[in-house]
């Protein structure tokens, strides 16, 4: 008869052998993306990596795309697999029909969560969208529209301080980083419309809060260096949020220093706001709206003072950052196409003529949605210089991704259908869905606003975005909540630009990089640490 001790030997050694069978059977058995095309490994440690987040924006997605299709196998840390997505059915199934069931990366909520703090962009599952419930009335349609003109009077200060130097210029024309003026312009447009608050960042270049905010993606995310994409990839979140508190990196500091400036000024306005509501004074910004709206909920429903704080941050950073970026790459490329901005100007021009005849005295937003040429040119640059390139998703379970087009695994088989491991990371390519072909037609790598105006017949593919089937606003239960608002600022903007001024291009714009910091900014070449540069020329834009 075997002792207690023998018994509990062979009880153990019989449990793992069970569990080693179980563990092989499981690996067996799981389901997997190997077989899915994609390119070699750059190493085992960082996988494809450093190729996606070292490089300028869309260039690994655009290399892959080309040789491997719109489903690509890449690899993460240590032989993980993941994929890169750019498929149309397969996007539109994980951003409109899986609701939740793809949540955000945890090492990128981290890096959302150091600098906006616990918002809407860090937010995920039932937390999202409780506070998308509270905060989408301030971000209405009508809402919106009734911003246009606050950003037309921050459109015309923007166009007083380029003359004032422009006419002290040698033969009235002047280089400009246009990046720090357009930065500028919509942190006060951001100000005036979200929270009626003044920040003077275009008449006061000495701005404290300005400055911190001033190259802070750049130098926060720009350019990784190969440790830091380990250390993202490879540490648990909560090693990331000690070293995003005490770490005394250059980048770390600055993103808590920008974090403080933040919060001491949005705290104040979030006080003065709610005093105002009290009093039956809550005026029509954002924050007033938010104020007014979260007051009304139940108290399961209501946002926490800190997620208060958070959306206000989100909004300063998220809304201002993307407005900007996306304004340089638009005046980009009117400076790249004379032709294209001269038939912008025209049509400008023409549209503020019939203002006056009818007795207006400036662009409404039915002004700004009426006019073709301008919204084509608009569509166009945001598709071809997303200014959010990439959303990081991760499978919640075991699902199947449906697909616009068949793909060959490496074993020959054909499937239409993907299916997909639960926990696997996927990288949804804006910038790679924006080129695709079959969408956008076989030119899509060309800046050409003309493809707005084709008729393309029968041929409907998947509807996705909610902006000119474009991807850059997002989609789904995480569509951009200011999507309307960035618009209208967006239209505002060029117009008063293009209207008053003649943009050409600098020798230094051949240095110029797609720099990728969760934003798409405009740098140059070996000057990326000073944040967002985009030197072009102007002049005064003659008038008949």
């Amino acid at each position: 008869m075997m002792s207690r001790d023998t018994q509990s030997l062979t009880i153990a050694i019989f449990s793992a052998i069970v569990g080693g069978v179980y563990a092989l059977y499981r690996k067996a058995t799981r389901i997997s993306v190997a077989h899915v095309r994609g390119p070699p490994a750059e190493s085992f440690t960082l996988g494809n990596l450093p190729n996606l987040f070292q490089s300028q924006v869309g260039d690994a997605d655009f290399k892959y795309q080309k040789e491997y299709g719109d489903i690509v196998r890449i690899k993460g840390a240590f032989g993980e697999d993941r994929l890169l997505i750019s498929d149309p059915k397969a996007l539109q199934y994980i951003f409109h029909t899986s609701g939740y069931n793809f949540l955000k990366w945890p090492e990128r909520t981290e890096i959302s969560r150091v600098l906006m703090g616990r918002g809407l962009l860090w937010a995920d599952g039932e937390t999202h969208r409780r506070q998308r419930k509270v905060m989408l009335p301030g971000f209405g349609g009508p809402e919106s529209k009734a911003f246009v003109a606050i950003f037309r009077r921050v459109g015309a200060e923007l166009t007083n301080q380029l003359t004032d130097r422009l006419v002290s210029s040698p033969d009235q024309t002047a280089v400009f980083n246009i990046a720090t003026w357009l930065s500028r312009a919509t942190m006060d447009s951001i100000g005036e419309a979200a929270f009626d608050y003044q920040f003077g960042a275009l008449t006061n270049t000495k701005n404290e809060f300005m400055e911190a905010y001033m190259g802070l993606m750049s130098d926060t995310l720009g350019s990784p260096p190969r440790s830091a994409i380990l250390m993202q990839t490879v540490l648990p979140v909560w090693v990331l949020q000690l070293m995003s508190k005490y770490s005394n990196r250059r980048n770390l500091k600055h993103a808590r220093h920008t974090a403080e400036l933040a919060n001491i000024v949005t705290r104040q306005l979030v006080e003065s706001k709610a005093e105002a509501a009290l009093q039956g004074k809550g005026s029509k910004d954002i924050l007033s709206l938010l104020v007014q709206a979260n007051a009304s909920e139940n108290a399961e429903m209501k946002l926490t003072d800190e997620e208060l704080l958070a959306q206000m941050r989100t909004i300063l950073l998220a809304g201002h950052e993307t407005s900007a970026t996306t304004l340089c790459w638009v005046v980009l490329e009117l400076a790249r196409h004379p032709v294209i901005q001269a038939r912008l100007r025209k049509e400008i021009r023409e549209t503020e003529a019939a203002i006056h005849a009818r007795g207006g005295s400036d662009f409404t937003a039915s002004d700004l949605d009426g006019m073709p040429y301008l919204n084509a040119v608009l569509k166009e640059s945001m598709r071809f210089h997303p200014a959010v390139y990439h959303n990081y998703r991760q499978a919640v379970k075991d699902d199947v991704l449906p697909l616009s087009q068949p793909i060959t695994t490496t074993t020959g088989e054909i499937v239409s259908k993907l299916p997909i491991p639960k926990g696997l990371k996927v990288i949804l390519s804006i910038a790679g869905y924006n080129r695709n072909r079959e969408v956008f037609g076989e030119d899509a790598d060309v800046f050409n606003p003309e493809r707005w105006f084709r008729d393309f017949g029968e041929k409907k593919g998947p509807n996705v975005g909610v902006y000119g089937n474009l991807l850059t606003f997002a989609g789904g239960v995480r569509t951009c909540i200011g999507w309307r608002f960035a618009l209208y600022e967006v239209q505002a903007l060029t117009v008063e630009i293009i209207n008053n001024f003649e943009l050409g291009l600098t020798p230094e714009i051949e240095r110029l990089r797609r720099e990728a910091c969760l934003v798409m900014i405009p740098t140059l070449e070996g000057e990326q640490l000073k944040g967002e540069n985009l030197p072009l020329k102007l002049t005064f834009a003659p008038r008949d």
